[in-house]
This record gives structure tokens, sequence and C-alpha cells, in this order.
């Protein structure tokens, strides 16, 4: 008898970006004609850079020759690529590390699940509320989540709450926790913290010797000074923070997958007798184990975005979708909607307006105007009464939007 992991029965029926296609998709099976636009959207709609569709055509050609061609490459990332990111993404910021500290994955989102394969389940774990999905899912589905509470939150897991109240900024938790989930620039409130904001969550996983994991998906898009793009710029933060970056957000890349997580070297682990472990070694056993690494062809892309052309190119289009999101946040503002994020994100949070409830709100705008967002609810309890647009689609579905949005709310 083949027994299935019965955690996988813990979680919601729907994962909410799942959901959310239904809906719309049951939308058009009645109104065939309808042009929906997705301002929600987490994906993105500009093409590949030039510089990187043209590395990777070079790609393909060495692959069709036999003396160029590769097979296997080595699992934690080719090394032409490594040395960029050490070079144009932390170097540059004053950060050093060692090319064996960088693992080149196929998304970030799939580090993000994969990460708590190398931690017991014992371990007492943090979330923001509102947050990303993922971080609870793969808790829940790892078995690390515990049993669910008469509160109906999950017993291993602490939630720290992210409201209007304290301006989205996270606080310390009450109780001592080991696993610490930070998402910044956030997804999906797209709120950043300064320097002294997450030093204060770096010198807590230091005193406490817990671990943070640091998602950093959306660094890119930092505009003012005093944003750190990586944790690392924090002092101590090499000895107690393990950050996943993508490039799907960055280049494009969500067709293509590729991402890398830094693991340093100083960041330790105990065994349940207290012997002490180096996690980078874990991460590494883990991903020579279960991985054939991210392709030869999609790398060679990713390592033409550090070239003076590709840096302009990824730069455009990043200004390309900042200016959607300003464009959105102005015009929900001028409506005297309460608007968050938005400058150091493509995110922005909204609170629905006159108090309504999430997903109604969501029915509305897709029913009478056409127009996707994502509600809060789908983030989290304390995501209830907001909702998430993004800056991701074109300038002139943008535009059309709030065009209807505007109309809408009359």
């Amino acid at each position: 008898m083949a027994l299935v992991n019965e955690n996988y029965l813990k979680l919601p029926e729907y994962y909410v970006f799942n959901e959310i296609e239904q809906k719309i998709n049951a939308h058009k099976v009645i109104h065939p004609e309808a042009d929906v636009i997705r301002l929600g959207q987490g994906d993105v709609s500009r093409p590949l850079p030039d510089a990187v569709i043209r590395a990777m055509q070079n790609a393909v050609a060495e692959l069709a020759d036999v003396k160029t061609f590769r097979g296997y490459g080595p699992e934690c990332g080719y090394r032409f690529l490594i040395e960029k990111i050490l070079k144009y993404e932390y170097q540059t910021r004053g950060v050093n590390l060692s090319a064996d500290e960088i693992f080149i994955s196929d998304g970030s989102k799939s580090d993000v699940g994969n990460i708590g394969h190398i931690f017991g389940r014992d371990n007492i774990i943090a979330i923001t509320d509102p947050v990303y999905p993922v971080y609870e899912n793969a808790a829940i589905m790892g078995g690390r989540s515990g049993y669910l509470t008469d509160d109906d939150i999950w017993s291993n897991i602490v939630y720290i709450p992210c409201t209007e109240e304290n301006g989205f900024v996270p606080q310390l938790p009450a109780e001592k926790v080991d696993i610490i989930y930070l998402c910044y620039p956030n997804n999906p409130t797209g709120i950043a913290l300064t320097k002294d904001q997450l030093k204060v969550w770096v010198d807590y996983a230091l005193e406490n010797k817990a671990i943070i994991i640091y998602d950093g998906a959306y660094s890119a898009y930092i505009r003012e000074d005093n944003i750190p793009h990586s944790i690392y710029e924090i002092k101590g933060a090499k000895k107690c923070a393990i950050e996943i970056r993508s490039y799907s957000k960055t280049a494009g890349f969500t067709g293509l997958r590729c991402s890398y997580t830094v693991v340093p070297k100083d960041i330790i682990g105990y065994t349940m007798n207290g012997e002490v472990l180096r996690v980078n070694g874990l991460w590494n056993r883990r991903m020579t184990t279960y991985y054939n690494g991210t392709s030869y062809v999609v790398q060679r892309g990713a390592e033409a975005m550090y070239t003076k052309e590709g840096q302009k190119q990824y730069k455009e289009i990043i200004d390309y979708y900042m200016t959607n999101a300003a464009i959105i946040r102005e015009e929900l503002t001028s409506l005297g909607l309460d608007v968050y994020g938005g400058i150091n994100s493509p995110n922005i949070w909204v609170k629905t307006p006159y108090k309504k409830d999430s997903w109604r709100f969501f029915q509305e705008l897709l029913y009478d105007a056409e127009v996707v967002c994502i509600p809060g609810d789908g983030f989290g309890k304390l995501g209830a009464g907001y909702f998430r647009f993004t800056g991701f689609n074109s300038r002139e579905n943008t535009e059309e939007a709030m065009k209807r949005f505007k109309k809408w709310m009359g």
C-alpha cells in the first residue's frame, strides 16, 4: 500500500493564483468577447533584452557543433555566471563572497520552497503577514508547520503583523524563532526596509542563532539610496542570512527560469545533539543530489545581463515597469484610495474602497470593469481588505485599466 504525504491534505484546496485563473476563465466562458486586463499579474510582459537573446543564440550554436557541444553542466552553476554575479551584484556594493557560496538554480520560487529540506522539522518558522504564500505552503507540505491551533494558525509558524498601523514594517517577534522568511522589497505590499530596519533583524538572528531566508526577487527595482539591495550590506548578515535572487523580474526570465541562492560558509546550524554543521555544505549536497543544473543556454543568457549593453537594456525594462507602477499609484491616489508601494517595487498595495471584502472587490472589478487584481486575502489573514496591482502589464493596458477603474469608481 503506497502512502501519500498527508501534509498536502493540510493545504488550502486552491493556491490563490490558480483560483484566480479559474475565476477569470469562468468569466470568459460567460463573456467570450471579454477583454480582460490582468493588472495583478506577477508575470512580465516585455520581451527579453537583445543582448540576452544573442547570447543564447550563440550558446545554441555551440551545442550544435561537436567541438563545442556541452552535456551536463556543474550542478551548482557555471563559473562564468557566478563570477559575474560576484562582481556586479556584490563586489560593487562592498560585499565579498566566494564562488562556492553562489548556487545557480531554475527560479527563486524553487529554492524558496526547497531550502526547507536542509532544516529540521522542529524549527519555529517566522513569516510576515501578509506574505508571498509559498513560504507558508512549503512549510506545510514539508511537515514543518506543526498542527493547526484553535486560532486557525500553525503551531510552528509565528506570523508577524505588517499592517497600516506599523507602516507594513515587521516588528521582532515576542517569542524566539529559528527560521525567518523576509521578502524585501516586499511582495505583496511593495514596501522596502531601510538599512537600520533590516539591521534589527540581522542582530536578532545573530543573538538567537536563527537563520534568515531573504527573498530579494525585487532588489533591482530599488530607487531610494537608504534601501539595501542585498542583506549582506548589513554587518554580520553573512553569519545568519541566506539570500535568494531571481532574473525573472529583472530581465524577463519568467519563461526561461534562472536564479541564484547565496549560502555563506559562515552560517551554521545544529543537530539535536548540539553538533555544529555548516549550512553551505548541506545545501551543496542537496543541489548535487537532486539537481543537474540550470541549462547552459539560459546561464549564457543571464551572463549577458552583465555586459554594458545588457545592463542598459534590462534597466530600461525595469524603468518601463516602474513607470507603469507610478501611473497606477498616482491614479489610485487621485481617487482618494490608500495606496502603498510602487516606489522601490512594481507592487502596489491598496486598501479596498468602502471597506469591501477583498474577494468581493476582486469579483466586482472583474465582472464590471474586466480588470484583474489579486485579493489581499490570498497573502494571509492581514491581507483582508486590500488588493494588489503590479506594473508588469504593457503601458497601453495599464493606462486602459486605469481608465476603466476610474469610470467604475464613478
